[in-house]
């Protein structure tokens, strides 16, 4: 998909410029033509040496050089693409962005480019979490344009937080993505129906029962169907996870909820069961915050939730053609996913460890185990946008070379 095509790459200020390097040469590794423009700031944490050496042409860094308007101009530069990435997208350019300000050759190209956009953004925690960013990116993305991360981890002011740029593996699928366009791609003509996040049983108004569930792997999930082209419906419980691109997104608190949502989003192709819904739920919330007394509460009384995944294997007609659920385990992951997968009739399991020595649950990577009814496909660790695209990639293969009907 990447393959001859022609990306023009933006890299704005700040540390994460490095990765930008590491995504130029994965670019050409895939046949790739990249032309790059380096801001003022970008100088200032990788060379245009660098930067020429890896992507083998020019780069382009000002507005008013007559070498580069001779040769090129921002018009041409900012049209004779497939597409515009900018990495990192800083909190500067993403605010000249939303307001059409034009001062530099970079915020001037892509005003003029008649390209997709898309912005892998780092930043400070706090600048990324300002209301002034949060407006800058909701206009952007009203206005089309595509965002891949930012991530969250230990950040190089020292502080820890969503703000990290998303890694080069990432954005290379991002690009994939946005390259596909949505009603063109591989499943264009697949309705999609992915699950996210917790649910949230309440015990009271204020207290429920959930579990720590990001919602990251579902919603990313949802994004990577839409890249290649599929109608979503993404049914999500509670979460900070942006909405993807393209997808009708339903939120609902409760796994009752989530049921019911899912119903009424059929009939669909595919499903993805990636919420980690709770398992049980009070019988009888009370209607008013209990009060602490000194004593401790009396037992809650618990029933099971319907299960969600089981319901939509074992729906006979206007089952979804693919049934895809999620195994999070702490031990015997693959014995308990193989399991589960009998039990709940799907089609395919996808294991993974989220014991406390791995780390993941809620976390940026996954390491995962296909379980399929021709045995176990074991997946090397890769960050849950990677995993995304990976299923997203097989779920089309499937419906493609194994004659799966939709």
């Amino acid at each position: 998909m990447i393959e001859h095509k022609r990306i023009l790459l933006i890299i704005s200020g700040g540390i994460a410029a490095y990765k930008s390097l590491e995504l130029i040469r994965r670019l050409n590794e895939r046949g790739a033509t990249v032309r790059c423009v380096l801001t003022e700031g970008g100088a200032r944490f990788v060379t245009p040496l660098s930067v020429a050496a890896l992507s083998g042409g020019n780069v382009y860094t000002d507005l008013f050089s007559l070498t580069d308007e001779s040769d090129m101009g921002h018009i041409r530069l900012s049209r004779e693409s497939d597409l515009v990435v900018v990495a990192p997208a800083s909190a500067d350019l993403m605010a000249k962005m939303a307001a059409g300000l034009a001062d530099d050759l970079a915020s001037t190209v892509l005003l003029a480019t008649d390209k997709p956009v898309l912005l892998a953004p780092a930043m400070n925690t706090m600048m990324w979490a300002h209301p002034a960013t949060r407006r800058n990116r909701a206009r952007l993305e009203e206005d089309g344009i595509g965002f891949v991360g930012p991530g969250a981890g230990d950040l190089a002011c020292g502080e820890v937080g969503p703000g990290r740029m998303a890694e080069p593996e990432d954005i290379l699928a991002a690009i994939e993505g946005a390259l596909a366009g949505r009603g063109e791609g591989r499943l264009a003509a697949v309705r999609a129906l992915v699950t996210s996040g917790p649910t949230h049983e309440p015990i009271d108004p204020v207290r429920y029962i959930a579990n720590r569930s990001s919602g990251k792997q579902g919603h990313a999930i949802a994004g990577a169907l839409g890249a290649l082209g599929a109608e979503v419906v993404l049914v999500t419980g509670p979460t900070g996870e942006p909405d993807p691109p393209g997808a009708r997104v339903v939120r609902i608190e409760t796994a009752e909820q989530m049921l019911a949502a899912c119903q009424a989003a059929l009939p669909v192709d595919v499903a993805v069961c990636a919420a980690a819904v709770a398992d049980w739920r009070v019988s009888h919330p009370a209607n008013r915050k209990t009060k602490r007394n000194g004593a401790p509460p009396a037992a809650l009384e618990l029933q099971e939730n319907p299960d969600i995944l089981r319901t939509l294997s074992a729906m006979g007609r206007g089952r979804p053609t693919l049934v895809i659920g999620f195994a999070a385990e702490t031990h015997d992951v693959v014995e308990n996913a193989v399991q589960k997968r009998r039990d709940k009739g799907c089609d395919w399991i996808l294991a993974n460890d989220v014991s406390p020595d791995e780390g993941v649950f809620g976390g940026d990577h996954n390491r995962i185990h296909l379980i399929d009814e021709t045995g176990v496909e074991p997946w090397p660790e890769a960050t849950k946008v990677a995993v995304a695209a990976h299923l997203a990639e097989r779920i089309a293969a499937a419906i493609a070379d194994k004659g799966i009907s939709v």
